[in-house]
């Protein structure tokens, strides 16, 4: 490989990249056109003129702010603006042209945004307006360790010399200009990269191992069928860089000697894969996939394969089968897909995330790579942060990273009125994390001896009003319905543990159930056939280890504190009130103006509704439904006037 190509890759595009005018990105990711980000985008382009660039970006992952606005001053990065509308694009323009009008707008953001730490900004517009900080100042990107996000959200998805010119490709060139195929994966080995799909196998040893075995044809695939609820990690690296997943393949290809591929990538990922298309054409026009890639002798043709959304084709057998247009259904091992795969032929799969990781392996050295993270599990990791925190969105932290840097230091926490309870994380097969664990680290082996996975990289943050023993029932629903019925345990077992589960959400359980449950899980986990099945009953091991005792007053006091299992109360009030009062039966007393059945029917659970009236916290107050359309009803008033009434009159 000559040097010219590698000066002409690294260069390429650096106008685009750092204009001498000023330039607005937006990111136009899946979630920021869901919060109106193409309007925004439209209204910018026709306010800018010749003076301001408006650009198209990724996703830049602060999900619960969208849309994302981000101005650049001499192509660098220097402000990122939240929750931004298309009715006030014309601040923006003014703010990109006029240093006092760019200083107006950040003091005003300073009320949005006043949860930040402005103490340690780096940006000072000058006396009298706030210290603003830049983007990774923020607490949601505080303690990240952009590897694989590391240009999503900075970069134009659809342009190929965006990508070139932050280093795209050039690993690639260097592999087939100067390393040898054994090369390539002796440096993903040194780099300790573990498959980011779950189980955490070795990379280096799994290439090795298709290395080995030979083949007329030989393919790699990647898996980013991506089924779990609320992870979407895969679709936005996808829609954000779609480059660097083709250059991690293309290396990976080159390294195990494989000539074709295909991203298996789910139908409802419509702007993946739009987007990836796209860059599929324009890397082959440009000579980074199909024959001779780069004047070399190595060929590779990849292609997209569109799957129908099962779950159970995340499992690398039954996307195989799917792919061949059969039934997704998983096969034993073995013979392993290494050995025989697509079509017969040697097969390796990886799923995004650790193809992504692969150019800057090579680009960066494994050395680099390995530093970060933990001994055994090296590098970064991507979660997706959902649930009852404040900021959502994706987080790419290094492994090793505390559960509890996650949930309140990225996440911030659930706010004051909220506790948090549990993160469950690795998806339907992953397990729930109580919070007085939060303490312990995200790695392979820290979750896996809690009883939880990291799986593709689903977390789910849950508070007090969330039931885990509903948590429990939906995650195996889940699973078993999708469950592609091949083995007995998987198809029979996880029935009846959902069986079991709805009884106990019914108050139709008994104590001995419990037992039974948990020795269905087990033989679950023990016996299925395929890695799905096999962790499928981790949401209910984990809950039963961790909230056992939410499980027995389910059965026993017939009581959900948490007011998710309707079955067991008639009203959200009544069920939080700790004498569990007949509210509802009292309200519609009163409504019909009878005030001494009302007055009598309070006493057959509170024998004091005068005393109480004055001092309860009233709990019902805080779960009452007609908070969402005015005002909670006043249950101390209430209780006040019964017991008033009744004194008057002599009762």
């Amino acid at each position: 490989m000559s040097n010219s190509l590698l000066t002409e890759l690294s260069s390429k595009g650096m106008v685009s990249l750092k204009p001498k005018k000023p330039c607005i990105s937006v990111g136009l990711g899946t979630c920021g056109i869901g919060n109106g980000a193409d309007e925004l985008y439209k209204a910018l382009q026709s306010l800018a003129g010749k003076d301001v660039i408006i650009k198209r970006a990724g996703c830049f992952g602060f999900c619960a702010e969208e849309p994302l606005l981000m101005l650049y001053q001499s192509g660098k990065p220097i402000l990122l603006f939240t929750q931004v509308q298309g009715k006030s694009a014309k601040k923006y323009i003014q703010a990109a042209l006029d240093p006092r009008a760019c200083e107006r707008l950040a003091k005003t953001a300073r009320a949005k945004i006043s949860r930040w730490d402005f103490r340690t900004s780096k940006l000072d517009f000058g006396e009298g307006y706030p210290k603003v900080p830049e983007w990774n100042q923020i607490p949601f990107f505080k303690g990240q360790e952009k590897l694989v996000l590391r240009d999503c959200g900075l970069i134009d998805p659809e342009s190929l010399d965006e990508y070139a010119a932050v280093g795209g490709y050039k690993a690639l060139a260097k592999a087939v200009g100067s390393l040898k195929p054994n090369d390539v994966i002796d440096m993903v080995s040194a780099a300790k990269l573990r498959g980011r799909g779950g189980a955490g196998f070795p990379t280096g040893i799994k290439w090795k191992l298709m290395a080995q075995n030979q083949g007329s044809e030989k393919w790699v695939i990647c898996n980013a069928d991506e089924g779990d609820p609320g992870a979407y990690m895969n679709r936005n690296e996808i829609e954000s860089d779609p480059h660097m997943l083709i250059e991690g393949m293309a290396l990976g290809a080159y390294a195990m000697g494989a000539n074709k591929g295909f991203v298996y990538c789910r139908a409802e990922y419509p702007l993946a894969v739009e987007r990836l298309s796209k860059a599929l054409a324009d890397a082959k026009a440009a000579g980074f996939l199909g024959d001779n890639i780069m004047g070399s002798t190595f060929s590779f043709q990849l292609e997209i394969v569109k799957g129908a959304g099962a779950f159970v084709c995340g499992e690398e057998t039954a996307l195989i089968a799917s792919a061949e247009g059969k039934a997704g259904r998983p096969m034993p091992r073995p013979p392993f897909p290494a050995q025989k795969g697509y079509k017969g032929f040697p097969t390796n799969i990886n799923n995004v995330e650790t193809w992504c990781n692969v150019p800057l392996i090579v680009s960066c050295g494994p050395e680099y790579f390995s530093a970060i993270g933990t001994e055994k599990s090296a590098g970064t990791k991507v979660f997706s942060l959902v649930g009852k925190v404040r900021n959502t969105g994706l987080v790419e932290l290094p492994l090793g990273t505390s559960i509890s840097d996650i949930v309140y230091g990225m996440g911030e926490g659930a706010g004051a009125r909220k506790r948090i309870r549990a993160v469950q994380t690795g998806g339907p097969s992953g397990g729930c994390i109580p919070a007085d664990e939060f303490s312990a680290r995200v790695d392979y082996e820290s979750l896996a001896s809690m009883g939880a996975i990291m799986g593709s990289g689903g977390m789910v943050v849950m508070d007090q009003d969330n039931c885990m023993v509903d948590v429990a029932r939906y995650f195996v629903s889940f699973t078993s319905a999708e469950s592609c019925g091949k083995c007995t345990p998987c198809r029979e077992g996880l029935s009846q543990m959902l069986r079991i589960l709805t009884a106990i959400t019914r108050g139709e359980a008994k104590l001995e159930d419990l037992d039974k449950l948990e020795r269905l899980a087990l033989a679950v986990k023990d016996t299925a056939l395929c890695g799905l099945g096999q962790t499928a009953a981790n949401p209910v091991l984990t809950t039963l280890k961790y909230f056992r005792e939410e499980y027995e007053k389910h059965v026993v006091e017939k009581r959900c504190e948490a007011g998710m299992c309707e079955g067991l109360f008639e009203a959200l009030c009544e069920n939080s009130c700790p004498l569990h009062m007949n509210i509802p039966g009292y309200l519609a007393l009163i409504t019909d103006n009878r005030i001494e059945e009302a007055y009598e029917l309070t006493l057959r659970d509170n024998p004091l509704p005068g005393v109480m009236g004055r001092i309860c916290h009233f709990h019902c107050q805080m779960r009452c439904r007609r908070d969402d359309l005015d005002a909670p009803v006043a249950q101390g008033e209430i209780h006040r006037y019964l017991a008033d009434a009744m004194h008057k009159m002599g009762r």
